[in-house]
């Protein structure tokens, strides 16, 4: 496995567990709000860490960890993803994947085999904005193959979205709510500013303030045809908006 990177240990990455975190190398997306560059772009990649170390550390924590989160870049455009989840369930953990979902005939190979107990996917945008918040022409068939395929699956699961103007928005909340109709795990992510994004003329759009996103998951989690677009209107108008 090319691995770019890696967290020896997290409290936030995977819910309810003590976990290590995996940074895989390489990505199929060029999202210009990626805040992992190195992982993404060739010319930035650093050499790999060999695989074995990470074997060897996790083995020693089997008693102190209980979960690997693998993450990217993407994990799913490597071929040897399913050998290398197998060994770190070898050694006891459950395993976390997130992923773009470019992939759905990975991840039915995957679940198929029980080799991940908990899915992480993002939704970019809606579909229809899907090109220019991933950086790259793709193929939403597939993306949506992948939402379907995790709705239906027997695990742990998330959706998540980062809202970063101008590529995803508020008022593309009600599109997204409907291609994942019938999820039991939502997460609403504002953008953070920071140096290491791949597009850093983002860095000078005004974004929402946390004010707005706060707001924004108390309406998610209402009814969809309850005062939404009120709460949109306020986050418009919102003077924290310029943060």
């Amino acid at each position: 496995m090319k691995i770019g990177g890696w967290q020896k240990f997290s409290l936030i990455d995977y819910p309810g567990k003590i976990a290590a975190v995996i940074f895989t190398q390489g990505c199929n997306f060029r999202c210009p709000y990626c805040q992992n560059p190195e992982l993404v772009v060739p010319e930035l990649y650093s050499e790999c860490i060999p695989e074995t170390d990470v074997m060897a550390f996790l083995y020693k924590r089997r008693e102190q960890l209980e979960g690997v989160v693998v993450t990217g870049g993407e994990p799913t455009i490597h071929k040897d993803l399913p050998e290398f989840i197998k060994k770190i369930r070898e050694l006891g953990f459950a395993v976390k994947l997130d992923t773009n979902g470019s992939n759905p005939d990975v991840l039915e190979a995957l679940l198929a085999e029980k080799l991940i107990d908990y899915i992480a996917m993002d939704i970019k945008a809606p579909m229809c904005k899907y090109q220019d918040a991933c950086g790259v022409k793709i193929d939403t068939e597939k993306v949506k193959r992948s939402v379907e395929v995790i709705l239906k699956s027997p695990v742990e699961y998330e959706f998540r979205t980062t809202l970063v103007k101008p590529l995803c928005v508020a008022e593309d909340l009600p599109a997204i709510r409907e291609a994942i109709d019938g999820a039991r795990r939502y997460t609403l992510q504002n953008f953070v500013r920071s140096g290491k994004v791949l597009n850093k003329r983002l860095l000078d759009e005004t974004q929402y303030a946390e004010g707005d996103i706060a707001r924004l998951k108390a309406l998610w989690d209402k009814d969809p045809y309850v005062r939404w677009y009120d709460l949109l209107d306020d986050a418009r108008r919102s003077p924290q908006g310029n943060n």
